[in-house]
């Protein structure tokens, strides 16, 4: 068949969003492939990050192009598969290879990326990345060659280097991203650094490393970096990963790892909205799996095997008469067609998902790829799975239950999860049995899993009692997974049960909380500590807590520090939450403390780092303004921190530092370093996504201005809702004298004098227009629903402009004043308070904003004040009602809060 360029276009421009908006990115790309000139096209795409002096902007325009060209090629049929996977692999090569040497050369300029060594693992490494894929490189170095500063030691400057390499690829900058990548391959990935001595890999990989490393290794080649250093590791650790001879231990190991596949997801069984191509039965993963096996079964005595491609995997295992060739076609074809299809569900939007949508977004994905509807590519893929499934059901065929018994309280653990009422107990004793077999580093001791099994039988009757059993064990079994020991954490609770009453609380209760243990078990520690109900102290004493420890303390160390405290700080006053120990209100200003003490940490290390290269600006510094609600001083667990960057004094000179630069550049660059400081992730995790569209010209404009362009901007340029932004603004960094000069700057903003009529018209339209754009997004969203804390906002702000009064941040101090000023009934101050305490608490008890389980429900209506969940549904709808009689009487204009 020949190629369709103009079909494969308009499939694109009409059904991928992400295609067509790159394609008018791009229109000189945009025309080669309209000339069907592929390889053209493909050679462009390669040259654009040419010149570019800046490796990260470079590696992204260069990933745009490729991305659309190969999506083009491949609608048009112009690019097959193995192409398209390969073009993406070699860009993957290269991407890392580029930030590896940037990563080095930012502190060793000239130096070559010699020690440095990057390993593709899985699909990179076998050259079938997909089009969305995330990368899973293994990172090593070799402390005798590693280029570094004399100062530096090799495993700091090895991990710096690792940070560098991971934030150049996976930042997600105006100009996209490169690849996501996950390091969580690596050896002992919970406890060991991002990038690993080579004497401890090799020591690892001969001594304690399991079967599912083997099988990761299958397919690793060093692809970037000190790539004959990569090659060299590789050879040593093949007897590792090829074994001449397997024990029965060994294989029953690699059937339950297939095994594990299935049970792991809980997905739907067949093709249908919500089916997941990649993880589902008779999906990619399971014809990834069926080869592996065989190759870790026989690839030991038989080096023709030994190959990282799939489909050559399977023609290989035909040939040596492993299976049936008619099995390796089919499977073989079906791979073929479930990686297309799995790449135009990716190309709608740029998102690595593998799931079918439902509706006309699963006809949308049906036309990108030529079929007439979603039926028929549901059909399709019923067909080929189950194909599939039947294959991969007579690999794992030889499994016995007995090989995953555990013991509970002296009865099968099948019995006993049967007799607790959990539904499908088999399934589910093979999986909870699956935790004690080493692949999870904290049941890998003999008396880690005694302890385990002692605790089990009580862990399991709390999670029987709970509305959803199976979302309980899963939210274990993830903290279970990041934990690297876990032996005193197990005694502990059996000695303790009110803290595991507390555990289990949060496994069941809160989602966000359960996730958070789920990257850091470290922060059970929080339940054992005895202030963990207390109440933090003021914005100084947390910011003591994140401050540097020893002199020696680098800036990444600092960083890390500061994400260490704020989880701790904001896990504290999750469990504080959901056990109603607190008013949501003292935890919403508790959760601002915090920001502001993490912001002024980062922001003092940001400055010091940033001086040692560039030097101070004499007579002017960086000021940050906090809006919304981090301004107002009342954050939630999910809020981002909207801050507008001000510096004070004039544009003339420069910096006084080795590599001086001009006075707007500096602080332009410095606000960049603050933000980066306090969203970048580090070892210890993300901390906060930092929101700057509210400054001037929002993100069209500089990062950061000066104090007297933001006040002649304010003045004359800037439109009523900035304005209504404003006065919720407070300085949070900066001098005494530079905040005090910038509050000024604000007063004189928000109490000059307006024109009330047109005042309201602006006011009402934009709400308007916010509540067509952005609706509520469920029963109890207090912040969307109309009469909500929006409506209430804009209501408080309007008042306060119009009557030039009640100037304060904090929205509470607003609503008391206008109400004793006769402009807003009382009625109002207790509504506020309602509405904002079910924001705080909904935010971890209900994040989807519909109505939570049972318990849930009723530990939300506590946190709220409310006896019950129906009384708390009862005073919300009250409290919007009030609102909406308070718009009315305001702006003479209904307020629908039961809309049709």
């Amino acid at each position: 068949m020949s190629a369709d360029w103009s079909s494969a276009l308009a499939r694109a421009r009409a059904h991928a969003p992400f295609l067509a908006h790159a394609l008018e990115r791009q229109p000189e790309l945009a025309a080669l492939l309209a000339a069907g000139d592929g390889e053209a096209a493909l050679a462009f795409a390669r040259s654009v990050g040419e010149g570019i002096a800046d490796t990260g902007i470079a590696l992204r325009r260069e990933r745009l192009a490729i991305a659309t060209t190969l999506a083009i090629g491949d609608l048009a049929g112009a690019f097959p598969l193995l192409r398209v996977t390969g073009e993406l692999s070699a860009l993957a090569d290269r991407a890392l290879d580029r930030a590896i040497s940037a990563a080095i050369r930012m502190r060793v300029p000239d130096a070559q990326p010699a020690g440095m060594i990057a390993l593709a693992l899985g699909k990179h490494g076998a050259n079938e990345l997909n089009y969305s894929s995330d990368i899973d490189p293994i990172l090593l170095y070799d402390p005798a060659k590693l280029p570094r500063r004399e100062r530096d030691e090799p495993g700091e400057a090895a991990q710096r280097y690792a940070r560098e390499i991971v934030r150049l690829l996976s930042e997600n900058t105006p100009e996209g991203y490169v690849f996501r990548v996950d390091l969580r391959l690596r050896p002992a990935s919970e406890v060991s650094p991002l990038a690993i001595p080579i004497d401890a890999a090799l020591t690892h990989y001969e001594s304690s490393a399991l079967a599912w490393e083997r099988a990761a290794f299958i397919r690793a080649r060093a692809c970037a970096g000190d790539v004959a250093a990569g090659k060299a590791f590789l050879a040593a650790i093949r007897p590792f990963v090829w074994r001449r001879s397997l024990d029965f231990g060994a294989i029953v190991e690699i059937r339950r790892l297939t095994a594990r596949i299935r049970a792991s997801h809980s997905g739907p069984k067949s093709p249908q909205p919500g089916f997941n191509v990649k993880l589902g039965r008779g999906g990619i993963r399971e014809i990834e799996f069926f080869a592996q096996t065989h190759q870790l079964i026989h690839g030991g005595r038989d080096p023709s095997l030994r190959l990282r491609g799939t489909r050559e995997t399977l023609d290989a295992l035909a040939g040596a008469g492993l299976i049936e060739a008619s099995d390796a076609r089919m499977l073989g074809e079906n791979y073929d067609r479930l990686r297309r299809v799995e790449h135009r569900l990716q190309m709608v939007a740029d998102q690595q998902t593998h799931v079918l949508p439902d509706g006309k977004a699963l006809d949308n994905v049906a036309h990108l790829d030529g079929l007439p509807d979603g039926a028929a590519l549901v059909a399709e893929l019923t067909e080929i799975t189950g194909e599939v499934a039947a294959r991969f059901d007579a690999l794992i065929a030889g499994d016995e239950p007995e090989h995953y018994a555990v013991p509970a309280t002296g009865d099968t653990l099948a019995i006993r999860l049967e007799a607790l009422g959990f539904d499908q107990p088999t399934q589910l004793a093979e999986r909870i049995a699956g935790w004690t077999d080493g692949r999870i580093r904290a049941l890998r001791s003999d008396a880690a899993r005694a302890a385990f099994e002692a605790l089990l039988p009580a862990l399991l009757e709390r999670f029987a009692q709970a509305p959803d059993p199976v979302q309980a064990l899963n939210r274990w079994e993830r903290v279970l997974a990041a934990a690297p020991s876990a032996l005193n954490l197990f005694r502990l609770l059996e000695a303790r049960p009110a803290l595991l009453d507390q555990l289990v609380r949060i496994l069941l209760l809160a989602p966000p909380l359960a996730e958070a243990l789920g990257r850091r078990p470290e922060l059970l520690d929080t339940l054992i500590d005895k202030s963990a109900l207390d109440l933090p102290g003021s914005v100084a004493e947390i910011a003591a807590k994140m401050a540097r420890r020893e002199v020696d303390d680098d800036y990444e160390r600092t960083l890390d520090r500061i994400r260490i405290v704020t989880g701790e700080q904001r896990f504290a006053l999750g469990l504080q939450t959901i056990a109603a120990v607190h008013d949501p209100l003292e935890i919403s200003t508790a959760l601002a403390r915090t920001a502001e003490a993490a912001l002024q940490v980062a922001q003092a290390a940001a400055e010091d780092e940033f001086a040692r290269i560039h030097g101070h600006v004499p007579g002017r510094e960086l000021v940050v303004l906090g809006l919304g609600r981090f301004g107002g001083g009342a954050l939630t667990h999910a809020s981002d921190l909207d801050v507008i960057y001000l510096f004070s004094g004039d544009f003339e000179g420069e910096s006084d530092g080795p590599r001086p630069i001009g006075v707007t550049l500096y602080f332009n660059r410095l606000a960049q370093r603050v933000s980066a400081a306090l969203s970048v992730p580090t070892a210890e995790g993300a901390l906060y996504d930092v929101d700057t569209r509210l400054r001037p010209q929002g993100a069209q404009g500089p990062l950061a201005v000066s104090f007297d362009s933001f006040a002649k901007y304010q003045h004359e340029d800037a439109w009523t809702w900035e304005h209504m932004a404003l006065t919720r603004a407070r300085p949070l960094t900066g001098s005494d004298a530079a905040r005090a000069e910038l509050q000024g700057i604000v007063d004189s903003v928000v109490q000059q004098e307006r024109d009330p009529e047109v005042l309201k018209a602006d006011v009402l339209r934009m709400r308007a227009e916010m509540a067509a754009h952005k609706p509520p997004k469920g029963p109890l969203d207090a912040k969307l629903a109309r009469g909500g804390l929006v409506d209430l906002e804009f209501l408080i702000h309007y008042l306060q402009l119009r009557e030039r009064i009640a100037f304060t941040p904090r929205l509470g101090g607003a609503v008391d004043t206008l109400v004793e000023s006769g402009l807003l009934p009382a009625s109002l101050i207790e509504a506020r308070r309602l509405m904002t305490r079910l924001l705080v608490a909904g935010r971890l008890l209900a994040p989807d904003l519909a109505e939570p389980g049972p318990d849930a429900a009723q530990a939300l209506a506590e946190a709220c004040g409310q006896p019950d969940f129906p009384a708390l549904l009862r005073s919300f709808d009250e409290a919007r009602q009030e609102v909406a009689a308070a718009w009315a009487d305001s702006f003479g204009e209904k307020l629908e809060t039961h809309p049709k």
